[in-house]
């Protein structure tokens, strides 16, 4: 189990850091510190293209695409120090994390030249399309059909929580090709342009102001045959080999994100003397506390990992952090009081530990509600008995 890293890669780390530094004060020091996925999304795509130029967009990818062939402890030094530094999230993170590395492992020769390359340059930005009215967490009750005619793919439904669907060029869909299947069986993954007749896209307002989420329909939408990526009806397997994905290295880039936010509530304790409040000192060793355990604990999953794979500890993951950072918000709003509860900006934006606490509080339903990740933990961590489905 290795918890830390060499002194190449520390060299390395300091390479990251100085190269995003040098960005964040001088050409791009306009876009740091944002902590909105919709801010400022023009110069933030001219910032994926110029990640891209200096072979920073997707580090972990082959060369031959644009990456570094990096290994895995200098992808997690690199997603460390661009929080550290203060960059804005990455508006293709589901091309660069998610959608690339599926390409990379399911998809033919001829889907990767299609796209990897568009994807890498910071060209083509993906969204997700998996959840669903009626199949949020739980994925395998999609309803949305896809059937071929003439050569393309023609699909019908609707998808939800399209996080940037209203920005992005393509995405990717878990759609129902098998006529009556049900669960996971005669599901496929598809490849679809969104700008097109048949694809509409509605914003969905949140609590904390912002806009970043979508509803998605589908009405005759259309993509090529060879659109689909794996076997028909392998979509599930394809949609599981993703998600093993989306638990790797950004997670401890995550972390320093929330690292961050923490800081930030310290700040104001002492700030304006909440830090006197010896049950506020005590929560704020708590969370102190779960942070590192929480670096450890990814540390430890990430070592012993292929990256493709989910393992027990892995499962834990995403409840751990989801239920720790509600926690945090709750404690950002006692350490403000009332100045928490207002604020001067137009337009219903919020200061950075107001809308910590506004968005904390989805953090422990999406990406999987804490009762799907249990269920989770208990079925595949532990081997226990199925939760009993009427569909499968």
């Amino acid at each position: 189990m290795k918890l830390g890293f060499s002194r190449e890669d520390e060299l390395f780390r300091q390479e990251c850091a100085d190269w995003l530094s040098g960005q964040m004060a001088g050409e791009f020091r306009d876009i740091k510190g944002i902590t909105t996925l919709t801010g400022a999304i023009e110069r933030r795509k001219e910032w994926e293209q110029q990640l891209a130029a200096h072979r920073w967009s997707c580090i972990g990818w082959p060369e031959r695409w644009g990456g570094r062939g990096a290994s895995l402890a200098r992808q997690v030094i690199f997603a460390e120090e661009y929080a550290r530094a203060g960059v804005p999230g990455r508006i293709n993170h589901i091309g660069i994390e998610l959608a690339g590395p599926t390409l990379l492992a399911f998809g033919t020769a001829q889907q990767q030249q299609r796209f990897l390359p568009d994807i890498a340059a910071g060209r083509t930005i993906f969204c997700q399309g998996f959840s669903e009215p009626g199949a949020g967490s739980d994925l395998a009750s999609v309803r949305t059909r896809a059937r071929l005619d003439g050569g393309e793919w023609v699909v019908d439904g609707q998808k939800i929580w399209t996080s940037l669907a209203h920005y992005s060029d393509w995405i990717f869909v878990i759609a129902r090709t098998e006529e009556g299947s049900r669960g996971p069986r005669g599901l496929s993954f598809l490849m679809m342009e969104i700008d097109q007749p048949g694809i509409e896209v509605r914003g969905i307002r949140q609590i904390n102001g912002e806009a970043e989420f979508n509803e998605t329909f589908f009405t005759g939408a259309r993509c090529a045959s060879d659109s689909l990526i794996g076997a028909e009806g392998d979509g599930w397997k394809v949609a599981m080999g993703l998600l093993a994905f989306e638990r790797g290295v950004s997670t401890l880039g995550q972390q320093m994100g929330f690292r961050n936010e923490l800081d930030a509530i310290i700040a104001a304790a002492r700030a304006n003397g909440a830090a006197r409040d010896p049950l506020i000192r005590q929560r704020i060793a708590a969370a102190e506390i779960g942070l590192r355990l929480m670096r450890y604990g990814a540390l430890r999953m990430l070592s012993r990992t292929d990256h493709a794979t989910i393992d027990g500890a892995a499962l834990t993951y995403k409840i751990q952090w989801a239920s720790w950072r509600r926690s945090l918000g709750e404690l950002a709003m006692d350490v403000l009081g009332q100045a928490g509860e207002v604020t001067d900006a137009a337009g219903y934006e919020w200061p950075l530990l107001s809308n910590l606490f506004l968005y904390s509080r989805a953090d422990t339903i999406y990406g999987g509600t804490n009762q799907i990740q249990r269920n989770l933990i208990a079925e595949r961590g532990l081997g226990l008995p199925r939760e009993p489905r009427g569909d499968l």
